[in-house]
């Protein structure tokens, strides 16, 4: 089985997760495809206490298992199976359950850091960059986190202005300029969403 791995990447909120499954409902009919967020990628911290954990840069490059994520993408390549981690925003920490993840034509791996990671960054065979206005941004994430994540308005806003903003601004944003696609507003903007599952159709096509 021959596969593609498509990365898609951009500001926290931006719409990445969105546009992932946007393309995944669009497409599966025609192929094996999976989807692989960076998130579940984590970092183990048993050793520490919730509240030391809740003190970790999260959106720093090596707050990321970067090396467990490319060896489970090169094993999916060769047409191994997985058991891929699963992260648990509530208790900051991963959790010890795990899931098993098949080898499929089209992989997509969607993270805020995916082209900020460079030995990520090499796995890609289409890089998709999200973009989206940072108020509109920081008023999903603040509504997410709140909502689904357990967080106070008070440490969602600490958190995005101590190292959201600063890592986006040092990190993801400079990232972009690897994207072969730049995509306004995510699963938002139909045609790009359109755009991206006929090349995934013409990619099942040609791996037949």
């Amino acid at each position: 089985m021959k596969t593609t791995i498509i990365g898609i990447a951009g500001g926290t909120a931006s719409g990445k997760t969105t546009l992932a499954k946007a393309v995944y409902d669009a497409t599966i009919e025609y192929g094996t495809v999976e989807v692989i967020r960076l998130d579940d990628y984590y970092k183990k911290q048993d050793n520490l206490t919730f509240e030391e954990r809740t003190k970790i840069n999260y959106d720093h490059p090596s707050s990321y298992d970067s090396d467990l994520l490319v060896k489970h993408l090169k094993e999916l390549k060769s047409g191994k199976a997985i058991e891929k981690p699963i992260y648990d925003f509530t208790i900051h920490n991963r959790s010890y359950e795990t899931v098993v993840v098949e080898p499929a034509n089209v992989i997509i791996v969607e993270g805020i850091m995916v082209f900020a990671i460079p030995e990520l960054l090499k796995m890609f065979d289409i890089k998709i960059f999200v973009e989206t206005d940072d108020d509109i941004r920081f008023i999903r994430r603040l509504k997410r986190d709140t909502r689904d994540r357990g967080r106070t308005i008070d440490s969602v806003v600490e958190q995005y202005l101590t190292t959201v903003r600063p890592m986006h601004l040092a990190f993801v944003e400079p990232s972009k300029k690897y994207a072969d696609i730049i995509i306004p507003e995510g699963g938002k903007n139909d045609i790009a969403t359109d755009f991206i599952t006929t090349k995934i159709v013409d990619i099942f096509g040609r791996s037949k």
